[in-house]
């Protein structure tokens, strides 16, 4: 296990949470570490559906970056990734109340892709969703808006 270097962690928080889609959906990256990444949604009436439930849209937002982020946080220092395949099971619905806490963890990084899972908790802990998802290093992509990030790791 290689480890993070606080810096680079503080700055992909900043990085991601200046994302405009994250932003939009009030959307916060609140932890990564060595193959993990918790994200929260704050809730309110743009995140219902019709019926006044969660949209389900938003609980794979959510779970999509949170699995993404823990495996992005094992890859080696300036390779970007990009989610090749999310499969979503929702288990049951959410009131757009309070939170969503998605808990994401690296299961598995092999020499190109790499397999991440999410938890879905309402903020009262209750299970709304579990995803895996998988993802691609891919070479060419670049920090939007032109910034640098510190070195990933200490060692």
């Amino acid at each position: 296990m290689r480890t993070l270097n606080p810096a680079w962690v503080e700055a992909v928080q900043a990085w991601g949470n200046a994302c405009p889609y994250f932003q939009l959906q009030s959307m916060r990256l609140m932890k990564v570490s060595w193959g993990r990444a918790r994200y929260e949604i704050e809730l309110g009436p743009k995140h219902t559906q019709p019926f006044g439930l969660v949209h389900g849209g938003v609980l794979s937002t959510i779970a999509d970056a949170a699995g993404f982020w823990g495996v992005f946080s094992q890859v080696e220092d300036g390779v970007a990734m990009t989610t090749v395949e999310l499969k979503l099971n929702f288990v049951a619905p959410a009131k757009a109340e309070g939170k969503l806490i998605a808990e994401g963890r690296s299961i598995k990084l092999g020499r190109n892709l790499g397999l991440g899972e999410a938890h879905v908790t309402t903020g009262n802990g209750r299970l709304v969703a579990h995803a895996t998802t998988t993802v691609m290093k891919v070479s060419h992509l670049v920090v939007a808006g032109g910034g640098e990030l510190p070195p990933k790791f200490l060692d």
